[in-house]
């Protein structure tokens, strides 16, 4: 992935996501100052952000040349400082992997003032993660520490992994893994977490649906289009439903309740995946409770919706966002 990928994932959250008051047919035309910019910085690149209560916290992964911490904290007066602490976000090569951030993909609050780190373990991009280095943090926002880490072990961070995000539903959470193509169930009363759908067609960026930014086509560090694999998910909000694809489209379903089940074979659990939309390459996604989903749009620098009956509107078209 690349800096305006994560960028667009950024401004989503900042600027349009977090607002209780977003119009979904709201164009820069029509309301030029309906997009502002909260935070910045010209030494980090943040492609991840969760806001609590009067906090934003940022993070971004190492590769794209960030200096400074890995995930910070703002509070109301905007100052900023690395969280939870210096130490998590100390992580130098060569050092333990076990318990500092290696390299930082997503952020993610679950319900219960604890904020989930999503730890891929490698500090380069396309690299294997590191031992010990691919992890679920979890840290208590009351006490600002980390007081759980559920490590991924080479059984499930695999050669070639890039854990990339998580959604948490009841007892279990799930990742993709954009790298090796999969989704990673985690029982979170266990810590165990197992793969499924390896190699599904649902999983595996397609050659024919190149990423277009700002026009151009994305190509990878190899010089060819850049295949980002099961990237973006959502749980809907009946719990039924696991919503997910790859970077570039299209999105697939499977039922949480067959995904939860360690007993259900592959065969059924492939069986049991359906067609759910398409939509462009996005670079973050956020659920509302209605059902909309909100993306980022990275060929045209938009925020869009895609409302429960499947139509699809534009909240916002702005340069920043690419």
């Amino acid at each position: 992935m690349s800096f305006r990928l994560h960028w667009s994932l950024g401004i989503l959250a900042l600027g349009i996501i977090s607002s209780a008051t977003v119009t979904s047919a709201t164009t820069p035309e029509r309301n030029p100052s309906s997009l502002s910019a909260v935070a910045g910085s010209p030494a980090a690149v943040w492609n991840a952000v969760a806001v609590a209560g009067h906090r934003i916290f940022l993070a971004g992964p190492r590769w794209t040349g960030a200096s400074g911490p890995s995930l910070v904290a703002l509070d109301a007066k905007g100052g900023s400082h690395a969280y939870p602490d210096r130490r998590w976000n100390g992580w130098q090569r060569r050092a333990n992997a076990a318990d500092t951030f290696v390299n930082i993909n997503a952020i993610r609050l679950d319900g219960h003032s604890r904020l989930w780190v999503v730890d891929t373990g490698s500090p380069d991009f396309g690299g294997n993660p590191l031992p010990g280095g691919a992890k679920l943090v979890r840290i208590d926002l009351a006490t600002d520490r980390v007081d759980r880490v559920i490590r991924f072990g080479p059984d499930v961070a695999l050669p070639g992994s890039y854990i990339d995000d998580v959604r948490f539903h009841g007892p279990h959470a799930y990742l993709t893994d954009a790298g090796r193509p999969g989704l990673i169930v985690v029982d979170l009363a266990t810590g165990r977490g197992r793969r499924v759908l390896d190699d599904h067609p649902s999983t595996i960026a397609s050659q024919d649906r190149p990423i277009i930014v700002e026009g151009r086509r994305l190509n990878g560090p190899d010089g060819k289009p850049l295949r980002v694999n099961a990237d973006p998910l959502e749980v809907t909000p009946d719990g039924r439903w696991l919503l997910y694809g790859p970077l570039s489209g299209p999105w697939s379903r499977v039922p949480t309740a067959l995904l939860d089940d360690p007993s259900i074979s592959a065969e059924r659990l492939a069986a049991a995946v359906e067609r759910w939309t398409d939509l462009p390459p996005t670079g973050g996604t956020t659920m509302a409770p209605d059902g909309s989903l909100y993306f980022s749009d990275l060929a045209t620098d938009s925020i869009r919706r895609r409302a429960p009956d499947g139509t699809i509107d534009t909240v916002v078209t702005d340069h920043r966002l690419h």
